[in-house]
């Protein structure tokens, strides 16, 4: 089983500055995954043109039929924003958590209120799909909504987490789960697409589901690359 995430920057295209979702199915299909994670997605608002459903589009063009769109924020009070999978499992139940904002905060930097998207699937599998904020704080309140919500068995947890691997505030994560990067044939970096700098993104899983191959592929699409896995359950 492949998972995939994959920040897509509500389906801007990078290089040309413009929405577009052919190529956003297109480098879904390319890494051809079976649950993909997916984070800054717009969702439907009948009060503005350019907020689609663009989980379902996406589900449309990739054929890719059960998905859930986790809304995190109302961007002008009317325009929904959150974290998006696509899955060809049969969603058993999903929920959407919202991760506390931190109060007071600390920092001088932009916040935003952010979510964790929650699933049961077929094959007993819970998958956390979440894009944490920019500041350390809000980063620490993500990684303890995180840890509440691990399942005890067979759990994916992936996203966009803006830390650097050696970011201490991932440590609670790394006790409890297996960094999949560790699989790569070579060191990967994801942030920007066209010449990374950094990694951001990740996948976890539990220990008692055996990796078998991770990669982040050389795909321009998004401001992001994706990150792949390779998993058997």
């Amino acid at each position: 089983m492949k998972i995939m995430t994959f920040n897509t920057q509500h389906c801007l295209n990078y290089l040309e500055q413009k929405i577009d979702f052919d190529i956003m199915a297109d480098a879904i299909k390319k890494c051809d995954a079976d649950i993909i994670g997916l984070n800054e997605m717009r969702g439907e608002c009948d009060k503005a043109a350019d907020y689609a459903d663009q989980t379902a589009i996406l589900s449309r063009l990739t054929g890719i039929q059960n998905y859930y769109f986790a809304e995190a924020i109302k961007f002008g009070g009317i325009k929904p924003y959150g974290n998006a999978m696509l899955t060809k499992l049969p969603i058993i139940s999903a929920e959407t958590i919202i991760i506390p904002d931190p109060n007071p905060k600390k920092y001088d930097g932009y916040y935003e209120t952010r979510c964790v998207l929650k699933a049961k699937l077929a094959s007993d599998i819970t998958v956390l799909i979440t894009h944490m904020g920019l500041n350390p704080d809000e980063q620490e309140n993500a990684v303890k909504t995180i840890i509440e919500n691990l399942a005890n068995e067979r759990c994916i947890l992936m996203g966009d987490f803006n830390m650097e691997p050696d970011n201490p505030i991932l440590n609670p994560i790394r006790e409890r789960m297996v960094d999949t990067a560790k699989y790569f044939d070579e060191p990967k970096l994801s942030f920007p697409s066209d010449k990374p700098e950094i990694k951001i993104d990740y996948i976890f899983v539990s220990s008692d589901i055996e990796v078998t191959e991770a990669d982040i592929p050389a795909i321009v699409a998004a401001d992001h690359r994706p990150h792949t896995a390779t998993v058997k359950l």
